[in-house]
């Protein structure tokens, strides 16, 4: 899907590079591009990076390093920790040419301790680093209207955070480095839980035989309503998964969670069992698809 039209404020245009155009990257970088900024983009499949231009406009970049050799900003949307490693302090990394002063923006949700770790390596380079997961799905990134969550020096933040509305509807600095992986953790906490819930009320609904379509448009004007319930309640209903937020990524953030949450010595039980339900929808296959699949194992 391409990104939306919505209206940007007038800032000044920054030269920025964009890493990694997956299913959040992609429309992220069309919404800078929209807004007057110059984008250099990089993905690890150079193919994808010259349709992005065909298509967009902007530039494209054959290693992370070459995007970021002129950039003010470079974005990183990429998969997991070593994936951000790679792409910023491996052979052909973006803090080996990022100019002193450059800040990385980081949209992947990693490990709180891996952006602690990056951000110490900007800063013996001059540049500074924040960490920035959003909430909000595929279709926050297309619409521009994600949560970002903060971490890092405020400095930094107040530099980049014009720039990040650019496909947000909230940006906000929580704390120092790591502070914003830890929010994505304590979302990602909630959403599960609201998503097992859901899957369990209206397996149980069908079950019972009402008119789960009805009832969701009555009950998601009360106290039970949430995101989930309108915007994945119907199509879980019709068991319509090919889309958005996949199991694999889903069990991937709830692994950081609970490593995480032994360090502090905090219980989840909830979400541990939870992250189990989610390995069950990949034995059926379901790595994949959406996170509303859970029901599937009620059915």
């Amino acid at each position: 899907m391409k990104a939306a039209d919505k209206s940007y404020d007038p800032i000044g245009a920054h030269k920025v590079a964009f890493i990694g155009l997956g299913t959040m990257g992609g429309p992220m970088a069309v919404h800078l591009l929209r807004a007057g900024h110059q984008v250099t983009v990089y993905n690890r499949t150079d193919a994808k990076a010259r349709a992005w231009v065909a298509e967009h406009g902007g530039e494209h970049a054959l290693t992370p390093a070459d995007a970021a050799r002129d950039a003010e900003i470079v974005f990183t949307c990429v998969g997991n920790d070593d994936d951000l490693r790679e792409v910023l302090i491996g052979e052909y990394g973006a803090l080996n040419t990022l100019p002193k002063g450059g800040i990385v923006v980081d949209h992947t949700t990693t490990s709180a301790e891996v952006a602690r770790e990056l951000s110490h390596v900007a800063l013996e380079k001059g540049c500074s680093f924040v960490d920035a997961p959003v909430s909000g799905g595929n279709l926050g990134a297309i619409n521009g209207v994600l949560t970002v969550m903060c971490g890092g020096a405020p400095y930094a933040f107040d530099r980049v955070k014009p720039v990040i509305m650019a496909y947000s509807r909230a940006v906000t600095l929580l704390g120092e480095s790591g502070s914003g992986q830890l929010a994505k953790m304590v979302n990602q906490i909630c959403v599960g839980g609201v998503l097992q819930s859901l899957a369990e009320a209206l397996a149980f609904g069908q079950k019972a035989g009402l008119d789960m379509p009805q009832v969701i448009d009555v009950i998601s004007q009360g106290a039970a309503s949430s995101w989930q319930m309108v915007n994945r309640g119907p199509t879980m209903i019709k068991d319509e998964f090919d889309f958005g937020f996949a199991v694999d990524w889903m069990r991937k953030d709830l692994g950081l969670v609970l490593e995480e949450a032994r360090r502090h010595g905090a219980r989840l039980p909830v979400t541990a069992l939870i992250d189990q339900f989610y390995a069950d929808v990949q034995a059926m296959d379901g790595g994949r698809l959406d996170t509303s699949s859970l029901i599937k194992r009620l059915r």
